[in-house]
């Protein structure tokens, strides 16, 4: 077999491949007379059917199967021969499949580039500095107070911060529009769920009392025949309720299910949430960061199947997350995920070519305590330590994210960083988009 390699880019490959005829009729042959044993054929028994009859009525297609097989394994064989990686799956074309001659085509392939990484002293981060305080701990206690308030029902005027429980139909002129009618549907007055004007023109209402208000919805409402236009709405009062808060006692701590039903072990528990929930926000603020930084450094070419294959990860992650069951995910456009596809696929790259470059392993000692941590968030923590370290699958995405962390460790001793000090709340919301970490300020 004669290989010629020709390379048409940085990540692009092109094998001719030239197979002996000797070896190709050899191998049609043989699947003749593999045919012939299992074939069969009217006036014939089976196993008996002479191959020059097999031949002649089913030669044509055993040829181009075989043909198709010759060309997938002379193919492998190359790409070892020639001890190239290939990125995707390759792109063949026959050039020459006459019979009795030398079978030659063509592969095209994408192959992993070649990485050379830039000097990690250009990453310019920040470090998130943040602590759990006792106004924070008391401002998530009101916020459980809220979620487990009660509403009663009040025989006086609508305020905000009442929930008003209405019934309304909502009219374009005279016309009541699709979609802007409901019975019973209760709102918190000044939770700002309802269009601009609405929850407004509702305050100072009591139960029983029907009113029509008139609104403009937004230019940039969902509805592209609402966009913009002016509507009534006539509504009908039949409740108005106050919050009533709870107290924070035995009874209230109760709800929670904690072994020691006192409000000292509930702010225990809170607590204990919070600053790993902060801790889980401020590492990966840290890691988002240093990853982008160490994307922005780097140019690398990267082969448009591991863009493909981010593509499909991330339609199947978005189909779980918003499709339902059922939903077919392959429905999705890949222009809607591209560009996060290509990001992800050259950040990939990049980490796997520090991790070979700086030869780090994955710690076993990191992954146990990364399961420990992770598992003080469930009822039995030790049960979830071994269905781990027993179910190879979720073990190995374990330690592919530890093996991450070691990586963020390793950028970090050369990267320049900068401490900032934040609040609790600022310091756990999602990083806001950002110029691309490294470059001047």
């Amino acid at each position: 077999m004669q290989v010629s390699v020709e390379t048409t880019s940085p990540i692009e490959r092109v094998l001719t491949i030239t197979v002996p005829a000797d070896r190709v009729e050899e191998k049609i042959n043989s699947e003749i007379a593999k045919t012939a044993k299992t074939v069969r054929i009217d006036g014939f028994r089976k196993g008996k059917v002479p191959v020059s009859v097999v031949k002649k009525r089913y030669g044509q297609g055993i040829r181009l199967d075989a043909v198709e097989q010759i060309m997938r394994d002379a193919y492998m064989e190359a790409m070892q021969k020639e001890s190239i990686q290939p990125a995707g799956m390759p792109s063949i074309e026959p050039k020459n499949i006459t019979e009795g001659a030398d079978l030659e085509f063509v592969a095209k392939v994408e192959v992993y580039p070649e990485v050379t990484l830039a000097d990690n002293s250009a990453i310019k981060v920040e470090r998130v500095l943040s602590e759990v305080t006792d106004a924070d701990l008391d401002t998530m206690l009101e916020t459980l107070r809220k979620q487990n308030a009660e509403w009663n029902a009040v025989e006086r005027a609508s305020a905000d911060g009442d929930q008003v429980t209405i019934d309304f139909v909502g009219y374009l002129g005279d016309e009541a529009f699709e979609g802007g009618a409901a019975q019973g549907h209760k709102l918190v007055l000044g939770s700002n769920t309802m269009i601009p004007g609405f929850e407004t023109g509702i305050v100072g209402a009591k139960a029983g009392e029907e009113r029509t208000i008139s609104v403009t919805f937004p230019e940039d409402y969902q509805a592209e025949n609402l966009k913009g236009k002016e509507a009534s709405f006539k509504i009908t009062v039949s409740e108005v309720a106050e919050q009533v808060l709870p107290e924070i006692n035995e009874e209230f701590v109760a709800k929670f299910g904690l072994e020691e039903a006192t409000v000292d072990a509930l702010r225990a528990e809170i607590r204990k949430n919070m600053e790993r929930e902060l801790n889980q926000a401020i590492k990966a603020k840290l890691k988002t960061a240093l990853f982008d930084g160490l994307a922005s450094i780097n140019e690398v070419e990267v082969p448009s199947a591991l863009v493909d294959q981010e593509v499909d990860g991330l339609r199947k992650q978005a189909a779980s997350q918003f499709g339902g069951e059922g939903f077919d995910a392959s429905q999705l456009p890949a222009e809607l995920f591209q560009d996060e596809a290509k990001k992800r696929a050259k950040l990939g790259l990049l980490i796997s070519e520090v991790i070979q470059k700086e030869e780090i392993k994955v710690d076993d000692e990191r992954v146990r305590a990364f399961l420990e941590d992770m598992a003080q968030a469930y009822q039995e923590p030790q049960q979830v330590v071994e269905f781990y370290l027993k179910n190879k699958e979720q073990l190995a995405q374990v330690q592919s994210a530890v093996l991450e962390e070691q990586v963020v460790d390793k950028l970090l001793e050369s990267a320049q960083v900068t401490e900032v000090t934040l609040g609790y709340e600022d310091a756990i919301k999602p990083n806001a988009p950002a110029e691309e970490a490294g470059e001047e300020a």
